[in-house]
């Protein structure tokens, strides 16, 4: 009996040395996919590209492919993990420093990172967003830039009410239209057809959401007369 159970565990201790270097197998072969995709995509444009095309490229099958994510949507969502998570910690970090930037300060960095984003990410940012299906246009909002962007610059703006820097409002909504101000597109579309520099485009933002909204006050005109935050 004790024979039994010594061998019911090397079975399964080799069970789990199998299982690991297929894990390892099954990430690098995702990393293989993705860098193909991110090359292809920066050669040829994402609409000019297939799932075909990015199989074939990758060595592997089309059927495998389509396991792995079910349209370029879904592919895009992943190349964009990486900048997305550093773009998140980055406002983060913005958003926390209270003790010396004022609300509407802080939320004017959140701004200004999310605009360096888009302009570093945009054509990814469109590629999700531009789709045909009801269920693929509402990817953008469960995007990790989106959820992010979204709940910081809300708990910015109940702040600056609490602050008394801002007018009560309706913090949830006013943070959906302001994300929707920097749409990517639209931000693309300022970009290359109205000839904006980033800068105007941001100020074009702030100049509605920070100081077309801002109380003036003794107390806020302090805070006007401080030294904007770093931008890194």
């Amino acid at each position: 009996m004790e024979t039994g159970r010594r061998q019911e565990r090397v079975v399964k201790k080799e069970a789990g040395m199998r299982r690991r270097p297929e894990r390892r197998q099954a990430a690098d072969f995702d990393q293989r996919i993705l860098r193909v995709a991110r090359q292809l995509f920066a050669e040829r444009g994402i609409e000019d590209v297939s799932m075909h095309q990015i199989a074939r490229e990758a060595g592997v099958g089309q059927g495998t492919l389509y396991r792995r994510y079910a349209h370029k949507g879904e592919l895009i969502l992943d190349l964009l993990n990486e900048s997305a998570q550093r773009f998140v910690e980055e406002i983060q970090a913005y958003a926390q420093d209270g003790e010396v930037w004022s609300a509407l300060q802080r939320l004017d960095s959140v701004l200004h990172k999310c605009i360096a984003f888009i302009e570093e990410e945009g054509l990814f940012l469109v590629a999700i967003m531009d789709t045909s299906s009801a269920e693929k246009r509402e990817m953008k909002f469960s995007t990790q830039y989106y959820r992010a962007s979204h709940s910081l610059i809300a708990h910015l703006l109940e702040e600056a009410i609490t602050q008394q820097e801002l007018a009560p409002l309706d913090t949830i909504y006013t943070a959906d239209a302001l994300i929707a101000t920097s749409d990517p597109a639209l931000y693309l579309f300022q970009r290359q057809k109205r000839g904006y520099t980033p800068e105007q485009i941001l100020e074009g933002i702030r100049g509605i959401y920070i100081k077309g909204v801002s109380v003036r006050s003794p107390r806020n005109q302090a805070h006007d007369d401080q030294p904007e935050p770093p931008l890194a």
